[in-house]
């Protein structure tokens, strides 16, 4: 006996019904306007063919309010494949009740990240919604808070990354926030806690959205976004590059495509990478270009703290983490932001077993009533914590100035770095040969018949004397002095021979990095 016809209709019109979302004229309109519906993005993120939804037939909770049927509560929840791994996601639907959280909505997402985090699996949220559904009162602000608790519990369990595709506002916001990264449109994108009206309305302050509201104020001023994206598929396009350098869990190595052998190979073009003068800027990214496979960098928050580089790449098939001083930007010191922007990169890769690569070229912190107000010293500390207390493999390389402070904080072999390599271009040492001359040879520079130049003299005696990578190397503080058309080959062998690190640290809940 065949199946009912009856009830394979009834399930075909109840499809019909959840993939028409809010229905087709919501979802033509929006495509009008060059956005994706909910599915659509899904659709896109994942290889073809792959979802497993969750939840097609949930409704809204109609407990106290009209009856009225909104298609799988707003949200469209599942687990795919992306790149032929299987990742969890949810996206939420605008065309159904403005993507409004209430109870089922928020339940859905949260059996999402509950299967993710039995399976290990990595989280991807698609926010485009309207806030809190009033008509279910304390039910739907009790949904935002059992959503945090759960991205606060897949916090370094899985990787967790938010698009922000529509509009995210007031506690909205707060889900992203606690996620790993967060890429937001530059079409039909918002976030923010309180809207211009409210700020004004409270404050008297005009505040146009423009200025902290949209993708690039977030990107560059606040630093709140790690990736900006210019539509909704180059949002999914970035999505996936990044997913393709991370672990699907933290009990997992990232994806590393080790080739049988090591090529020691000699790049002279990086010789011609360093200036002659070493307190000529010049730009790392042309060496971080050089040093990765391929070319191949994912810079993350390229907008924001632009004196520090941080991103992923892959050095030999090994996947990294790349830390870089930025010279051509602020002479490459360590800020509050930039220190910011590194201590939380350097503590994503250590949750997830990436390699760090750290490129120093360092004059110190930056100088200033406003750094030091703004709390330099504790911002600053977040980086001595965050390399301190990583346990993954640690490669530094010094390509010209480390000094001071600043030495340390971009993981010296005291901080834990397993290796460590200078160019000989590197000066390392207390302070830069221009300040500590002055300190040192105060009476030969003000005794001699021409002062300048003399304390130029002085100048190369300091570097020679007391900032040499010899020097440290001599002490055992630098694994060894290469030139840089040998680095490639050189962290290449590093990472691979530290690539079985283990690390036993003493028993305790956690550290307590200086937030």
């Amino acid at each position: 006996m065949a199946i009912r016809k009856e009830l394979l209709a009834e399930l075909t019109a109840r499809r019909e019904e959840a993939m028409a979302g809010g229905g087709l004229d919501k979802m033509e309109k929006r495509r009008k306007k060059g956005l994706l519906t909910a599915r659509e993005r899904l659709d896109d993120l994942y290889d073809k063919g792959s979802l497993q939804e969750l939840g097609m037939h949930v409704d809204h909770d109609t407990a106290g309010i009209d009856h009225k049927r909104l298609p799988g509560d707003g949200v469209v929840t599942g687990i795919g494949n992306v790149g032929g791994r299987p990742v969890a996601a949810f996206s939420q639907d605008f065309t159904v009740s403005g993507g409004s959280l209430g109870r089922m909505h928020s339940e859905k997402i949260c059996h999402m990240m509950e299967t993710a985090a039995s399976l290990g699996l990595p989280v991807v949220a698609i926010n485009d919604s309207g806030g809190a559904r009033i008509q279910e009162g304390v039910l739907s602000l009790s949904g935002y808070g059992q959503v945090f608790f759960r991205n606060v519990e897949l916090s370094g369990l899985v990787p967790q990354i938010a698009i922000i595709a529509g509009p995210c506002a007031g506690g909205a916001a707060y889900s992203p926030a606690l996620m790993d990264f967060l890429i937001m449109t530059r079409k039909g994108s918002q976030m923010f806690i309180c809207g211009p009206d409210v700020i004004k309305a409270s404050t008297g302050q005009e505040a146009p959205i423009e200025q902290f509201g949209t993708a690039d104020a977030h990107a560059s001023v606040s630093g709140n976004i790690h990736f900006v994206a210019d539509d909704d598929k180059h949002a999914l396009e970035i999505t996936r590059k990044l997913l393709s350098f991370l672990p699907l869990n933290n009990m997992q190595d990232p994806p590393h495509r080790i080739p049988d052998t090591i090529k020691v190979e000699v790049d002279t073009a990086m010789n011609d990478l360093v200036p002659e003068e070493n307190r000529t800027p010049f730009d790392v990214s042309k060496v971080i270009a050089r040093l990765v496979d391929g070319g191949d960098f994912l810079e993350v928050q390229r907008e924001f703290a632009k004196n520090i580089v941080v991103g992923f790449a892959r050095i030999d098939g090994m996947v990294v983490g790349i830390i870089a001083n930025q010279a051509m930007v602020k002479a490459g010191t360590l800020d509050c932001d930039s220190s910011d922007k590194g201590a939380r990169f350097i503590r994503f890769c250590n949750a997830f077993n990436i390699p760090i690569v750290t490129l120093v070229d360092i004059p110190g912190f930056m100088p200033g009533l406003a750094q030091e107000r703004g709390g330099i010293i504790r911002h600053g500390a977040k980086m001595l914590f965050s390399y301190a207390s990583a346990t993954v493999p640690k490669i530094t390389v010094i390509l010209r100035k480390a000094y001071g402070g600043a030495y340390l904080a971009m993981c010296s072999k005291d901080l834990g770095a397993d290796f460590v390599y200078a160019w000989p271009s590197a000066e390392i040492a207390v302070m830069g040969a221009e300040g500590a001359v002055k300190v040192i040879y105060k009476k030969e520079i003000d005794g001699a018949e021409d002062p300048k130049a003399k304390e130029m003299e002085l100048r190369a005696r300091y570097v020679k004397e007391f900032a040499s990578p010899y020097q440290a190397a001599e002490h055992g503080l630098i694994t060894d002095v290469i030139a840089p058309s040998e680095t490639r080959s050189k962290v290449a062998m590093a990472l691979r021979i530290a690539l079985t690190k283990r690390v036993t640290r003493p028993p305790k809940k956690h550290g307590l990095i200086p937030l």
